[in-house]
């Protein structure tokens, strides 16, 4: 991790201006093509939902503005940022729960398990506000949303991206995920939006790389 310079960061007057603001944030939807993705990981036996998470992951720490966070008056840059996903317990009841980030999918996967698999037995939606080198993802498996909200405080603005996907579904023989990325402004640009984007569509359509 390192503290960014603000008085000679060139983003200082862009920094100053919308942190000011109390809604600083703002949400971005759009569909991933997701064919090759998926007929990847269903060859290869891999799960859907821990290699979305992966990918996710994969590409927010390879965008620097991602791995950004404002801490009082300082804003730093983490080296790596991990998941913080919702897990689904007994009774429709979710919980929080952090995973390592791991380069290796394998790795990943198996240290995901068995954290999923704790977090399940727990139920649990307190959170550490100290630490912020992750990523808030959820899902939502039972909509093919082409918008949605993401809560966050006003009071306490936090900077920590929230990223969302929603069910997916088949368009002219291609494959779409609805997915959604709400961020600070003070910290991530459109153009930074647009560089996940193509950045989250590159891993999709390549997948023999993502995993390899």
């Amino acid at each position: 991790m390192k503290i960014i310079d603000i008085d000679t960061w060139k983003r200082k007057k862009h920094y100053n201006f919308f942190k000011k603001m109390d809604c600083p944030h703002y949400n971005v939807c759009a569909n991933l093509d997701i064919t090759k993705f998926y007929e990847y990981i269903k060859e290869n036996n891999k799960p859907f939902t821990l290699s979305t998470i992966f990918a996710v992951t994969k590409a927010a720490n390879n965008i620097k503005e991602f791995r950004h966070r404002i801490r009082d008056e300082v804003v730093v840059e983490h080296d790596i940022v991990k998941p913080a996903i919702t897990v689904m317990g007994d009774d429709e009841l979710f919980g929080f729960c952090k995973v390592d980030y791991y380069n290796d999918f394998e790795s990943f996967r198996k240290n995901a398990e068995i954290k999923i698999k704790k977090a399940q037995e727990n139920i649990s939606v307190e959170e550490d506000s100290n630490e912020d080198d992750v990523l808030y993802l959820t899902s939502l498996p039972w909509v093919s949303f082409t918008g949605i909200t993401h809560p966050s405080n006003i009071k306490n603005v936090d900077s920590i991206p929230r990223l969302g996907w929603g069910k997916y579904f088949v368009e002219n023989d291609i494959m779409k995920l609805p997915f959604s990325i709400l961020v600070h402004h003070a910290l991530v640009d459109g153009i930074h939006v647009g560089k996940y984007f193509e950045m989250i569509q590159e891993l999709m359509d390549h997948p023999d790389e993502l995993f390899g």
